[in-house]
């Protein structure tokens, strides 16, 4: 996906539910995008058609770092911050109209998260979503990407935009993205990144679980 033309990536990766995207192009829109092992295919299928913007984590290895971010700027110049950027500078590209590729499902540590449930178990999520699409004034689609079998490529699947999102609930609102992300879980377990160790973060007192 990092060295391939667009016309192979295009053959490997095939888009469902496009129209759910596309009737808000050109307007606030955040793409919800869990980690799934198929991300960077998807990211790297829609950045062939719009200019998108997305965060990244700086590696701690130089080369990989520089790797990681001529991979991801291939195609249409995409808009991409690091982890340590100022959110305001990701709330005005979404407010300008460019689709924002939000991978919101790591745990980042007791700041700026709170604990809600997660296959049962509380797990440190991020507040993000909600009050990026708050500030932003965003609409939220999830994009999906699965790998197929028998090497037949990947599938990048737009569900319908969310309806009464944001609310006034910011736990409800967190609790809503863990639980989308259950759903696509429990279809293709294999395919989620555990190796994330998403319970790392404990509520106080409790035991660590790795």
């Amino acid at each position: 996906m990092w060295w391939s033309s667009a016309a192979r990536i295009k053959r490997i990766v095939r888009i469902e539910g496009e129209a759910h995207w596309q009737a808000l192009r050109g307007k606030p829109l955040i793409l919800l995008a869990p980690h799934f092992v198929g991300l960077d295919m998807g990211g790297s299928r829609l950045s062939i058609d719009v200019q998108v913007a997305s965060m990244y984590s700086k590696q701690k290895n130089p080369l990989a770092d520089r790797l990681l971010l001529q991979g991801r700027r291939r195609f249409n110049t995409p808009r991409l911050f690091s982890r340590q950027d100022s959110v305001r500078s990701v709330v005005k590209a979404v407010r300008d109209g460019t689709p924002f590729y939000y991978l919101p499902d790591m745990d980042f540590g007791a700041r700026d998260s709170i604990f809600v449930p997660f296959f049962g178990v509380l797990a440190a999520t991020i507040t993000g979503v909600s009050r990026m699409a708050r500030m932003a004034g965003a609409r939220v689609v999830p994009a999906v990407t699965r790998q197929l079998p028998g090497g037949q490529g990947y599938v990048l699947t737009f569900y319908p935009a969310w309806e009464n999102f944001p609310s006034d609930d910011i736990a409800a609102d967190t609790r809503r993205v863990n639980a989308f992300i259950e759903e696509r879980v429990r279809e293709m377990p294999e395919q989620y990144y555990w190796l994330h160790k998403r319970f790392k973060t404990r509520p106080a007192g409790e035991q660590r679980l790795y």
